[in-house]
Order: structure tokens, then C-alpha cells, then sequence
């Protein structure tokens, strides 16, 4: 048939989302249009995601073993700081995290904060709106199921970005 495996996933309505106040938040407003593209996924759907491309047997960043591709030096290449960028008034991206990924603006990519929380969205979206998304800092990951870039972001303000094996 050709459908992607993506369209079997079922989707938490973003206003029913438990972490939908990051999308709210007064002083980094996210547009109706690009709130339609930002797709929390139900617990089955985001452990799909996180097995499929992540792990299958670590379920948050912290915990990846030798056999987790995220684990293994060689997958990173690079680490730089987020919070200088994040905490600027700016809206852009940090640059190398930008320069990382040279994804077409309808590139869909999953933001994902741990195994059981998954936000599945377009690349676009994700550039206008990632301090919305790093609220939650904590080792997230972002991937595309469709490109190898990756990157992992730190509490310590500190991201790496590199390549999913």
C-alpha cells in the first residue's frame, strides 16, 4: 500500500496533552497553524517511536547502554550550548544546531522527551517553536524517521548533535 507506519498512530489532542501549557505559554505564543502541526502521541504510539528509532531497551536518555546507538561516541560530533540562544530574545535556532540540519521545512520529526512521551511534528514548526519544546529539558532527542541527524539536548544548557545509527 505504501503508508507510512506514522499514519497508524493516535494522537493526544494537543488541549488534552499534559504538557500543553509549553505551547501556551504567554511570552512564546505558538500560532493556531503551527499548533495543528504539533501531534503528542498516545503511550502506545510514542513507545513505537522510541523502539523503532531510539531504543529498545532503554526508555530515557540517561539510561542507554552499549547496544543504544545514542550511546556510542561516535554518533556525536559535535556539542554546543542551547541556553544563551534560549534565553535570548532572539528567535533562532543556536547556529550549529541550525547548520546540522538541512531538512525540507514538511520533514516530519518526532521530539522525543522519553519513551513514553513523544511529540511527532513537522521540522518547520519545530524551528519556529523549539523553546516551547526545550521547557522540558531533560535529555530529549530530536530524530526524523527519515534522515539520520539527531540531537540530544542537555539540562546542563548543552546540546549534542550527530548522527542516528
Amino acid at each position: 500500500m505504501g503508508l507510512e507506519s506514522r499514519l497508524a498512530h493516535t494522537y493526544i489532542p494537543l488541549e488534552q496533552y499534559q504538557r500543553k501549557w509549553i505551547f501556551n505559554h504567554k511570552d512564546l505564543p505558538v500560532t493556531d497553524e503551527d499548533k495543528a502541526f504539533i501531534k503528542p502521541l498516545d503511550q502506545k504510539g510514542a513507545m513505537e517511536v522510541w523502539n523503532k528509532w531510539i531504543s529498545n531497551r532503554s526508555s530515557r536518555t540517561e539510561q542507554f547502554s552499549k547496544g543504544d546507538w545514542a550511546a556510542k561516541d561516535k554518533a556525536w560530533l559535535e556539542t554546543d550550548d542551547w541556553q544563551i540562544a534560549w534565553d535570548s530574545e532572539e528567535p533562532a535556532l543556536p547556529e550549529m544546531f541550525a547548520a546540522h540540519f538541512d531538512w525540507a521545512d514538511d520533514t516530519l520529526v518526532y521530539f522525543c522527551y522519553e519513551k513514553y512521551q513523544v511529540i511527532e511534528t513537522r521540522w518547520d514548526v519545530f524551528v519556529r517553536n523549539w523553546k516551547c519544546f526545550l521547557f522540558f529539558d531533560d535529555g530529549p532527542l530530536l530524530i526524523s524517521p527519515k534522515q539520520k541527524q539527531a540531537a540530544l539536548i542537555h539540562q546542563s544548557g548543552q546540546y549534542q548533535i550527530g548522527h542516528r545509527g
